[in-house]
């Protein structure tokens, strides 16, 4: 959190000195007021990094013509703010002006039209309606097919989020092929230990878990748990939702004392730690934000 403040303070500076030397409109001090959001948000602080993303906007939309990729990029990230603060209906106005203008702008295979759609996809994801969230994520898969070369870690990221969202719909065999095409461009594209393959290793596991295939879902959940072991810090809490979701994989076995073995290991270092059992998502470049210039 340290490091954050010091970035905020800098930040913030920058702003002083741009307020005194620029016109009150200049597309600089939009830049200043995208980045200082971009550090609240990383913060949690999201009301506050909303109303920096709302001030950057108004100044673009003086300084801007009316459908630059700027202000696409400030209503993306406005978007993004409100789904971080579960205000779903808002984000999905947002993001889809966002997307308007990305039309208009950009190419019709460009990678941000992609972004646009995910994060629209992800939203619809959230809000439960996993239908227009398939078409969403769908439509961005295609554009980052024609945009990105064939083993892009986003092209992984795309099919990992199709595959949680049929995992939702409950339609196990769809969810299991997204997510291994998912692995398999992750093992092409990352090294061996890479965080995103322990994601990709955990999802196939849980889907393998809903499906009763519990050997399976046993050798996909260790495989996760020895990279997130290589990664991540002892006491990370991952690791104790790692050694939970085998725990389950053992009861669900009938074997109950290798079940309790890996139990009494989360009480011993994990206790206090809250423990899920779900597919995780790793999205693409959701919020946007501006470089400093």
């Amino acid at each position: 959190m340290g490091e954050y403040s010091e970035a905020l303070s800098s930040l913030e500076r920058s702003l002083e000195i741009r307020k005194i030397a620029l016109p009150p409109n200049h597309p600089d001090l939009a830049t200043s007021y995208n980045n200082i959001a971009m550090v609240y948000s990383h913060m949690g602080e999201y009301s506050e990094a909303l109303s920096s993303l709302e001030r950057s906007l108004e100044i673009f939309k003086i300084a801007l013509p009316p459908n630059h990729p700027s202000l696409a990029t400030s209503y993306n990230n406005i978007g993004m703010m409100y789904n971080n603060m579960g205000e779903h209906l808002k984000a999905l106005s947002s993001l889809e002006r966002s997307l308007e203008i990305r039309k208009i702008a950009l190419p019709p295979n460009h990678p941000s039209l992609a972004i646009s759609y995910n994060n629209i996809g992800m939203v619809y994801s959230h809000m439960g309606e996993y239908s227009k969230a398939l078409s969403s994520y769908e439509t961005s898969l295609e554009i980052l097919k024609m945009a990105l070369p064939p083993n892009h870690p986003s092209l992984a990221s795309s099919y990992n989020n199709i595959g949680m969202v049929y995992d939702n719909m409950g339609e196990y065999s769809k969810a299991l092929s997204s997510y291994e095409r998912s692995l398999e461009i992750r093992k092409i594209a990352l090294p061996p230990n890479h965080p995103d393959l322990a994601t990709s290793y955990n999802n196939v596991a849980v889907v393998y878990d809903n499906m009763g295939e519990y050997s399976k879902a046993l050798s996909s959940y260790e495989r996760s748990l020895e990279i997130d072991k290589i990664t991540l810090p002892p006491n990370h809490p991952s690791l104790a939702t790692s050694y939970n979701n085998i725990a389950m994989v053992y009861d669900n076995m009938g074997e109950y004392s290798k079940a309790l073995s890996s139990r009494m290991l989360i009480n011993n270092e994990y206790s206090g730690w809250r423990i899920s059992h779900r597919p995780l998502s790793i999205n693409l470049n959701r919020g946007r934000f501006l470089s400093n210039k």
